[in-house]
């Protein structure tokens, strides 16, 4: 495996992770101030949920990559 596919696997998979946590934990204020929508998150976290996307991605490309090299399964034949 080459280190652009390794690196495209990440990517991928963060993608998909960084989707997933994008939603948790998120509340609409009470009081909405005026010019913002109602839905408007209150407080995102993005920073933090950046970070944890970014270790959960390591570890499972991490994982990925190792089933993919030690030939537990093949993507192509």
């Amino acid at each position: 495996m080459s280190i652009l596919t390794a690196i495209l696997v990440f990517i991928v998979i963060w993608w998909l992770v960084w989707f997933i946590a994008l939603p948790i934990g998120v509340k609409a204020p009470e009081n909405v101030e005026i010019g913002n929508t109602e839905s408007a998150p209150d407080k995102p976290q993005l920073w933090l949920k950046a970070g944890i996307t970014t270790l959960v991605s390591i570890l499972l490309a991490g994982i990925i990559i190792y089933l993919l090299q030690s030939g537990a399964f093949s993507i192509i034949e």
